[in-house]
């Protein structure tokens, strides 16, 4: 069962990087997107034909972490879920023409490093350590705070963004509050799976209804939904999604671990392990840039020669459009669009 679990984590990795591609693609392709109209942006989203294919890749990947977190402990399955950042950075690169910085391709290193740590650490008997449910006090106490941050932390990276005279984001602070929503979402999800019983289908069902799961999975759903595809249009999905996923992993291990009870290897070499591999995938997320480099100039032309008619001496004729600019404008800088 403990492999299932692995290769279940290994296949939503391969499901949900290629939604987020099919997503990005389609989100191009559309006028740009407000959180300030919801509506407006479920209209352009559901019209699109690729959108919604990559809406089924990520519910697909949804359902085979259901499968995972009935498998592998909290800690292990998120550190398998940071590899899909390898394959994301390849997709984007090879379907999306983004260009990854040499930074960003020194994280897949750490990625797949972080990787090899967490499966070292992974023994049968850890199936056997697997919790079911968590306290809702517990869980409430965690989650309630984590979505207010991540929802503030949003808005506050909208007003940076509006500012004249700012660096292009590199979408870095959108990443990590969409990763905090995700957090309190794939709590829920492991909350979820704990109380699947195909065995006794109503049981199960009034099970749900009476936990906070469900809701909490349909508000980190719908408020996920408009702020990563608003963030994903103006953002790489190279840097947005990889901060997301790491955010996210992040702090499910260290909230799912105190909610779910879950106890971490006894073994001194694989507490190292697994603990070494989460603190490799946490420093490639304080590693990448905050914003974007700056647009190279364009390489100035040179000034036009020849020779005089009655010297051998060099002339420069001066540009045509080389008329005196008037300084007095400057103090009042044309509008920017953000």
């Amino acid at each position: 069962m403990l492999w299932w679990g692995v290769a279940s984590a290994l296949l939503a990795n391969v499901l949900y990087s290629t939604g987020f591609v099919l997503e990005k693609r389609a989100l191009a392709a559309l006028p740009a997107l407000s959180t300030r109209h919801p509506a407006r942006l479920m209209r352009h989203l559901l019209g699109s034909p690729l959108w919604l294919g990559g809406s089924l890749a990520l519910a697909a990947g949804f359902a085979a972490q259901l499968a995972v977190y009935r498998t592998l402990p909290i800690a292990a399955a998120q550190g398998i879920f940071i590899s899909g950042l390898v394959l994301l950075l390849l997709m984007s690169s090879v379907l999306l023409g983004e260009r990854t910085s040499g930074r960003e391709r020194q994280s897949i290193t750490a990625i797949l490093l972080a990787l090899a740590l967490v499966v070292a650490s992974l023994r049968h008997e850890d199936a056997q350590v697997i919790a079911r449910t968590a306290s809702p006090a517990t869980l409430l106490a965690l989650t309630v705070p984590s979505l207010a941050a991540g929802l503030l932390l949003y808005r506050s990276a909208e007003l940076r963004a509006r500012r004249r005279h700012r660096l292009p984001t590199a979408g870095v602070s959108y990443g990590v509050a969409v990763g905090l929503l995700y957090g309190v979402s794939s709590l829920a999800i492991k909350g979820v799976s704990g109380l699947l019983d195909l065995h006794d289908v109503p049981a199960a069902a009034v099970a749900l209804v009476r936990s906070p799961y469900p809701y909490l999975l349909l508000f980190t759903g719908a408020a996920g939904l408009v702020l990563s595809q608003t963030a994903l249009q103006r953002c790489r999905a190279s840097v947005i999604v990889p901060v997301c996923t790491t955010a996210t992993c992040v702090f499910t291990v260290a909230c799912g671990t105190v909610a779910f009870g879950e106890p971490l290897p006894g073994d001194p070499l694989r507490l190292a392990l697994r603990l070494g591999g989460t603190a490799v995938a946490l420093t490639v997320l304080l590693a990448l840039p905050r914003h974007e480099a700056p647009p190279t100039p364009p390489p100035a032309h040179p000034q036009r020669q020849d020779h005089g008619p009655q010297s051998g001496a060099l002339k420069s004729e001066p540009e045509p459009d080389s008329a005196p600019v008037d300084r007095t404008a400057s103090n009042h800088p044309p509008d920017q669009v953000t």
